[in-house]
């Protein structure tokens, strides 16, 4: 799995808005993220996902690449892709993530 930061553009896009108020960059990026996770999870169990993503945020925290505001923002997009439990748990983890 590749760092957080990998998952956004490299180069800044213009900050137009769309009818919802959102930065089209910002939905260009999350929808990257989504396509990027949905192969990444292919044949793996919950566990190893979940292990492979605290591994990669702790690492990124530790290096100084990942901000809190990284850590919100891929909150915000697996948000709506979960149930109560895994929301619940998601969030648990980034309130840890966001500690360190």
């Amino acid at each position: 799995m590749k760092d957080f930061k990998s998952y956004s553009d490299e180069q800044p896009q213009a900050n137009s808005q769309n009818t919802a108020g959102q930065n089209t960059a910002d939905v260009n990026n999350t929808v990257e993220l989504a396509k990027v996770l949905s192969k990444a999870m292919s044949g793996k169990s919950e566990r190893q996902l979940l292990g492979t993503i605290i591994a990669e945020a702790e690492r990124g925290k530790r290096e100084g690449t990942l901000s809190n505001a990284d850590l919100d923002n891929f909150y915000s997009a697996l948000y709506p892709l979960l149930d109560g439990f895994k929301r619940k748990k998601l969030k648990e983890v980034i309130t840890k993530l966001k500690s360190i």
